[in-house]
């Protein structure tokens, strides 16, 4: 069993060592530059607090992180953004300029440039859920690498929600110019000013960023995909990539590069864009939408901020375990290298689908195709990522264990069973799919005994 993982480590050390290069400067354009937004901050308060004071100092940010962030050598804080912006249609329609907003953004970041890798990830922070959600914001893998993370309140359901939620800390935010703009026309240039701020070190203390990568998930990757497609043309670029995770992605070819990342939930048709040198996609077996990591993370901040965490009752066992940080994990780290250097992503194999445009399965009923990690190339359960039932079942997933019997066929020993998830790993790390300290981690689930 210590000889595999010896053997992973030594890939995953090599496969590591990369030349730091700076990213290149953003073109010239002659396009409508964004406005410069005014930082104030960073605004006092932190968990534990009482966030029914009637003083800001006695309150802290909504969904702070419960992570240790000062044992990682990181900090958070959070800051109000506000200046005027334009008004953006759905269809690329300048509808409104100049107008009065403020919001909030919150920052993640390493306490010290030593720790900094030099690049930024801007999450359009998710609202569908009827508040903000740092859907990305993946500690383990983010951490780890040392990445700054920014999230942006940049639509109206957020922000109302975050007025009500605490007054004293959020009372004074608006995106809507007061009640004009209520359909998130502002969004797009809140979201562009937020990235300049950050690109200006604004945000960041001491850090000077390389690297500025927006990113967004599920609704909010359609927000992107919006911005990019309709608004970016007509303005001047201020992020040096994107990345659309579990969401939609643009049509339009542009001069940032575009990553998709989708989970099985997401891809419903074989349809789907041909890669090129400006965009890439890829599709990940077994993976949920919203899958069991995410609900884990936010389970104990949705008791504390929001008084309980929902209960589903899905018509099948729901969230499924297959790991997509540690595949947007790895395409954070190609997108910066595409940014940095001009080198796309590799490709990867699509998930594939019957003649009768169903999904195609194994024995097992797994999906076919795809990006497999070892969760579904060495399984212990069935994990896709299909469900249905109330609410948000659908995008959840599944997770259904194999039974005794089931396991023994495949795995007649713990120590082939662990050998089999370490070479799976090593052929996702070669491919590009999965980063090394990902590879260790999974070898040491995979050798702890299950109860």
């Amino acid at each position: 069993m210590v000889r595999p993982m010896r053997s992973v480590t030594a890939v995953l050390i090599l496969s590591l060592v990369v030349a730091a290069a700076p990213a290149p400067a953003l073109a010239a354009s002659h396009r409508h530059e964004p406005t410069t937004a005014t930082v104030t901050g960073p605004i006092p308060g932190a968990v534990p607090g009482d966030r029914l004071a009637d003083r800001v100092e006695d309150t802290y940010p909504f969904f702070s992180t419960p992570v240790d962030l000062a044992a990682a050598g990181y900090v958070e804080e959070e800051f109000s953004l506000s200046g005027t912006a334009d008004g953006w249609s759905t269809t690329g329609e300048r509808v409104a300029t100049a107008v009065p907003y403020t919001t909030r953004v919150i920052v993640r970041r390493p306490a010290s440039p030593l720790r900094f890798n030099g690049t930024v990830l801007v999450e359009w922070q998710n609202v569908t859920a009827g508040y903000d959600l740092d859907a990305l914001w993946n500690p383990d893998t983010l951490l780890r690498a040392g990445y700054a993370w920014v999230g942006v309140s940049a639509q109206r359901v957020g922000v109302d929600q975050l007025r009500g939620w605490s007054p004293a800390r959020y009372g004074s935010l608006d995106v809507t110019g007061g009640g004009a703009y209520t359909t998130d026309q502002l969004s797009y240039d809140i979201f562009a000013q937020a990235g300049a701020a950050v690109r200006a070190g604004d945000l960041l203390g001491r850090l000077r960023p390389r690297t500025v990568l927006a990113i967004g998930a599920s609704q909010s990757a359609g927000r992107m995909t919006v911005y990019y497609d309709r608004v970016l043309p007509q303005v001047a670029p201020v992020f040096h990539g994107y990345a659309f995770i579990v969401g939609t992605a643009p049509t339009r070819v542009g001069t940032e590069p575009v990553f998709q990342v989708l989970s099985e939930t997401d891809v419903r048709t074989p349809d789907r864009p041909a890669d090129t040198d400006r965009f890439r996609r890829w599709e990940v077996a077994g993976g949920a939408h919203s899958g069991y990591a995410g609900q884990v993370y936010r389970r104990p901040i949705q008791d504390r901020d929001l008084g309980g965490a929902p209960e589903y009752s899905c018509d099948r066992p729901p969230f499924s375990r297959v790991p997509m940080h540690h595949v947007t994990a790895a395409a954070y780290r190609h997108l910066e290298h595409w940014v940095r250097r001009g080198t796309p992503p590799p490709t990867a194999e699509p998930l594939r689908f019957n003649a009768d445009g169903t999904k195609a399965r194994d024995a097992l009923g797994l999906a076919l195709g795809g990006i497999r990690l070892s969760q579904v190339s060495v399984p212990t359960a069935l994990n896709d990522g299909d469900n249905t039932g109330e609410t948000f079942c659908r995008l959840f997933g599944s997770y259904q264990p194999f039974d005794r019997p089931t396991l023994d066929r495949l795995y007649p020993t713990r120590l082939g069973y662990v050998a089999r998830v370490a070479v799976a790993d090593v052929r996702n790390i070669a491919s590009g799919y999965l980063l090394p300290a990902d590879a260790l981690s999974n070898a040491r689930e995979a050798a702890t005994p299950t109860p």
